[in-house]
């Protein structure tokens, strides 16, 4: 199918041309398209809509196979098309767990069944996931996953570490972490800030982090491997990925958009503002904010985390953790960060979508575009989402920008504007 995009803003070297776009699954081009009856799909950009690369994260829970009562990979990739997401990597904290090839087969199975945009999967660190004992079956899951992480656990012991990188670099794969040393975090539930002292509570503390970063990036630097740490959140992290990037160490990282917007101070006692790590101090909400303008943190992840009703119901003490993300992602960092003039629509999207491409090697989406209305003022309303996971700290708040189509391959998987 042959879709023409008139009237239609694109960036190109980081300045706004207003064009038209052919787009079907073999090519895409721009210029004057006089015959419209050579397209099965006409769609009027109105001089305001931009189109723009699709989107690509590489810190997504699909939940399937094992807890399709939070979400599926059909509902995951529908809601990942509303949101302007055409390529995800999928977390392995599955059950079976993806940490031998013929659980991830099982994995991958479902993917190709139900899959609306590309998904590549991980495989684990450890057997299980667990972040401690013995290593999973890397050598032969490493031709089907796309990297190696244990998130939602921190590998424990150093040795166990060094011996996880040693094995990704012999296969040529990266090392994703999820930072969190257990003996260092004190509490369970939020950060050990504001919040946390005014309500008597025990937080979770900001070197239960940095400190197992820091221990990575020395054991990056000594054995080569690639490495990448997920949902940094903590002011030391940054400064320690800034510091090692400067020696050549190579490493990269991701922070989410509620720690790039949010801090501990906007806490409620709801489960939708709980998530692992917690939101910070603003110190580190505002070293995160520097780290992505000086190119320290090199791209935006959501760790969508869908889980029931009922399991995020139980207030910031009870729930459990973890929040969505993949369909208000786009517009609030383009609310809170584009339109305040923090930064420029071109490194959104550098960060959101060329970014996480190279560096994790994902289809390059040449004919994957979606179609974003600046104009647009919308409410957030879990109610309205695809996605089985309703629980976001966003919940309420007007943003600018909206979504209006997503094409795939040049094929469109999700159109608001005919809806």
């Amino acid at each position: 199918m042959r879709t023409l995009i008139q009237n239609v803003k694109i960036l190109v070297d980081g300045k706004v041309e207003l064009t038209s776009c052919s787009l079907s699954p073999e090519a895409v081009s721009f210029g004057v398209f006089s015959d419209h009856s050579a397209f099965d799909r006409v769609i009027d950009g109105h001089a305001d809509f931009f189109l723009l690369p699709g989107l690509a994260d590489v810190h997504v829970h699909l939940r399937e196979p094992g807890f399709s009562q939070k979400e599926t990979i059909k509902t995951g990739t529908k809601a990942a098309a509303a949101g302007g997401y055409t390529c995800l990597c999928a977390m392995p904290n599955l059950s079976p767990a993806p940490d031998s090839k013929e659980h991830l087969a099982k994995e991958l199975s479902l993917i190709e069944k139900d899959a609306l945009v590309d998904v590549l999967p991980y495989g684990t660190i450890t057997k299980g996931g667990s972040g401690r004992e013995e290593l999973a079956d890397l050598d032969e899951m490493a031709p089907l996953a796309v990297a190696f992480t244990d998130d939602g656990k921190g590998v424990q012991t150093e040795e166990l570490m060094r011996e996880a990188m040693k094995k990704a670099k012999s296969l040529g794969k990266m090392i994703v972490a999820h930072c969190e040393d257990e003996s260092l975090m004190g509490g369970k539930h939020i950060h050990a800030g504001k919040w946390a002292e005014e309500h008597n509570i025990c937080g979770i503390s900001s070197e239960s982090e940095w400190k197992q970063v820091e221990r990575d990036l020395k054991l990056a630097e000594e054995i080569g491997c690639a490495y990448h740490i997920c949902h940094i959140s903590t002011k030391e992290s940054v400064a320690l990925l800034r510091e090692a990037k400067k020696r050549g160490v190579n490493a990269t990282g991701e922070t989410g958009p509620h720690y790039l917007v949010l801090c501990d101070e906007d806490l409620q006692d709801e489960g939708r503002f709980k998530m692992n790590p917690p939101l910070r101090s603003a110190k580190d909400r505002q070293a995160l904010i520097e780290g992505i303008l000086d190119g320290t943190i090199d791209m935006i992840a959501t760790d969508h985390a869908p889980h029931t009703a009922e399991e995020k119901g139980k207030g910031l003490l009870g729930s459990l953790m973890g929040v969505v993300g993949l369909e208000t992602a786009f517009s609030v960092l383009y609310t809170h960060l584009v339109d305040k003039g923090i930064l420029s629509l071109s490194d959104l999207v550098r960060l959101m979508s060329e970014n996480p491409r190279r560096r994790f090697s994902l289809p390059d989406g040449e004919t994957d575009w979606f179609l974003f209305d600046p104009t647009a003022d919308w409410v957030i309303d879990p109610n309205k989402f695809v996605s089985m996971g309703k629980a976001t700290p966003f919940a309420g708040m007007t943003v600018k920008g909206a979504i209006r189509a997503t094409f795939r391959k040049g094929e469109c998987i999700w159109n608001s504007i005919e809806n």
